[in-house]
């Protein structure tokens, strides 16, 4: 965009120029009034170039001001996402160490539970084993009683 401002100035003032120089070597035959119409016309020119080298200046630093703000923006814009960023990842984290615990106290649960049912089944598996003993004594005398019966008989 700048170079194209900068081209439109020069064509102007080329064009100017070119003008100048066409009534100029016309400015020979005019009449007095035409050459005092021509001086001021030429002051007019002048101020009309420097007219457009001042705009030229005035957009070059509009441009510059317009790239700073602009840079402005997308640092707040930056600072933004990177706030956001440290926002999510910090909240990531949390989330991660709240995982981590439940995680640990859904073990130290379970390990609790395992605790319990193995005090249960130590304590069933006695009961059993006494029951299974008496029953083991109560058919070692069942059969000991028919041997008996049996050599009586025999």
């Amino acid at each position: 965009m700048k170079n194209e401002y900068e081209e439109f100035v020069e064509k102007a003032k080329k064009s100017i120029d070119k003008l100048e120089d066409r009534i100029e070597d016309m400015s020979e035959d005019f009449s007095e009034e035409a050459s005092d119409f021509w001086k001021d016309l030429k002051k007019y020119f002048e101020k009309i170039k420097v007219k457009l080298e001042e705009a030229a200046d005035e957009a070059e630093l509009k441009s510059h001001l317009a790239m700073m703000e602009a840079r402005d923006v997308l640092e707040d814009v930056r600072d933004s996402a990177e706030g956001f960023l440290y926002t999510v990842s910090r909240d990531a984290a949390k989330e991660v160490d709240l995982a981590e615990l439940k995680a640990h106290l859904a073990k130290m649960e379970a390990e609790d539970k395992w605790e319990e049912t193995q005090k249960e089944l130590t304590h069933l598996y006695g009961e059993s084993k006494v029951e299974v003993e008496k029953l083991a004594k109560k058919a070692g005398e069942e059969i000991n009683d028919i041997m008996v019966k049996l050599s009586q008989v025999v």
